[in-house]
């Protein structure tokens, strides 16, 4: 088969999932997102143009970025469908990329100070959390581990 007709060929759900690493279980699910496209055979089996191997690959890189689905939904909505994105298409997407990716940054950035702190006390115990949060009060300010997550802790009283 030459290169040209490789191209404008479809691919089942299952050489999808071989070429671009992922499930197919996953695929169906990015295809109910709306986030790739399968035609249907006479017979009712998916086949996905060609292209739809960058959208998963651009599915896939987005994931490992930390972006939702819903992000990479809206993502995907400014680039073409049938083909590759351009420069100037792709430098968009990634200009919205990096904000993300710097968020993520300063994030973790808290959560190793917040870790350095708490280790960095020597008690290994939970002595010093029951004087941080007594009686669960964190929990008043929402699920997960809240002074983690940013919320601060309120200075505990001395005996």
């Amino acid at each position: 088969m030459s290169h040209s007709a490789s191209r404008n060929s479809r691919l089942t759900i299952g050489e999808l999932a071989a070429r671009s690493g992922i499930a197919t279980s996953a695929l169906r699910y990015y295809e109910d997102l709306g986030l790739i496209r399968a035609e249907r055979t006479d017979g009712r089996q998916r086949r996905y143009p060609h292209v739809m191997l960058r959208r998963v690959a651009f599915i896939r890189a987005a994931q490992r970025v930390g972006l939702s689905l819903d992000e990479v939904r809206t993502a995907l909505a400014r680039l073409p469908e049938e083909r590759a994105p351009n420069a100037t298409e792709w430098n968009a997407v990634a200009r919205a990329w990096t904000g993300r990716i710097d968020e993520q940054i300063a994030e973790l950035e808290r959560l190793k100070r917040k870790l350095t702190g708490c280790i960095g006390c020597g008690c290994l115990s939970l002595r010093k959390c029951g004087l941080y949060n007594p009686d669960d009060t964190a929990a008043d300010n929402g699920p997960g581990a809240r002074y983690l997550l940013g919320d601060e802790p309120p200075t505990p009283s001395r005996p």
